[in-house]
């Protein structure tokens, strides 16, 4: 089971760091990783394993959040992402 993550917001220091941090600690497994700086603004999307987390994808999504409260985060599971992403 897969998690895809986004976060966007003002860039500064450690953001990559805390988020990263914050999926270990809730034994969440990195598996991709894309980031970007445009105008000023930190733009990422991850994707994370999932499967062997104990908590539900609620908690991880609270965790992530309270990680990074200045940036917008989003963690949406694999199925939903490709269910929205169909044509």
């Amino acid at each position: 089971m897969k998690a895809v993550i986004t976060v966007v917001g003002k860039d500064m220091v450690g953001i990559l760091a805390r988020v990263s941090a914050a999926c270990a600690e809730m034994n969440a497994n990195v598996l991709e990783v894309t980031q970007s700086i445009l105008d000023g603004y930190f733009c990422m999307v991850m994707i994370v394993d999932i499967s062997k987390m104990e908590s539900d994808i609620d908690g991880l999504d609270g965790k992530l959040k309270s990680a990074v409260p200045d940036m917008v985060v989003h963690v949406m599971h694999e199925d939903i992402f490709n269910s929205m992403h169909r044509i």
